[in-house]
């Protein structure tokens, strides 16, 4: 094969622009640093309110419009949760009784009770002559990220005791428990460890004995009632 004789192109070095990138992705830069910006600025929210005194300070006890003695109703007259807290069966919430509720026993109190008596429901008489609900203050108050059901847990067998304590010996109610991911996660990893039978739900003195009798118990609620260990972060987190 004949030599070609003919002079070789030339080699010439590429363009700059071969080595830029598109100019459609000078927007990709905003992006990646609106996603560190707004990546930490979730982290600091997220830990602000997850570790707010409202969430996680066993001993919260707001000051009440009315200073309502849970020792008293739910105590000394043995009143029922239910009576006042009508939604717990039913109800991802478990309501605050409406002024109402109040005055089906008030209303035949008040005109027998004493000045000073008369002066601490003043509060109560204004709202129920003026139809404006008592602005009560939210004791258990969860993060908007977590998802709580008060009839999930009353209908398998978790009591009111075990999650807001002795109520029927507080003058005022305070936050019994932490309410932290970790507490929650206790009972739903061993479920069997604090359920009671049904029609023990709101009392607060009955106990199944010893650990091994809670635990035999436990395990046969948690059959009775189909329980499973739900730890998977959607239960929790919709």
């Amino acid at each position: 094969m004949p030599y070609d004789s003919r002079p070789h192109a030339e080699w010439k070095e590429p363009a700059i622009d071969a080595y830029l990138f598109p100019k459609w992705t000078n927007g990709l830069k905003h992006l990646v640093l609106g996603g560190i910006v707004g990546g930490a600025l979730y982290a600091v929210i997220v830990v602000t309110f997850g570790f707010a005194p409202t969430a996680l300070d066993v001993g919260y006890m707001p000051a009440q419009p009315i200073r309502y003695s849970h020792a008293l109703h739910a105590g000394e007259l043995g009143m029922d949760c239910r009576y006042c807290h009508t939604t717990v069966e039913s109800a991802a919430h478990a309501a605050i009784p409406a002024t109402q509720t109040c005055y089906n026993c008030h209303a035949n109190i008040q005109p027998n009770a004493g000045d000073a008596q008369k002066f601490k429901l003043q509060p109560l008489v204004d709202s129920y002559n003026t139809g404006n609900p008592v602005a009560w203050v939210k004791v258990h108050d969860l993060p908007d990220y977590a998802y709580f059901n008060h009839s999930a847990h009353i209908n398998r067998g978790v009591g009111c005791v075990t999650c807001h304590g002795r109520v029927d010996r507080m003058e005022e109610v305070y936050q019994f428990a932490r309410l932290s991911m970790s507490w929650c996660l206790d009972c739903h990893r061993e479920p069997e460890k604090f359920l009671r039978p049904l029609d023990k739900i709101t009392d607060m003195e009955w106990t199944a004995g010893s650990d091994a009798e809670q635990l035999k118990l436990g395990l046969e609620l948690k059959a009775r009632h189909g329980i499973r260990s739900l730890t998977d972060c959607s239960t929790c987190h919709r």
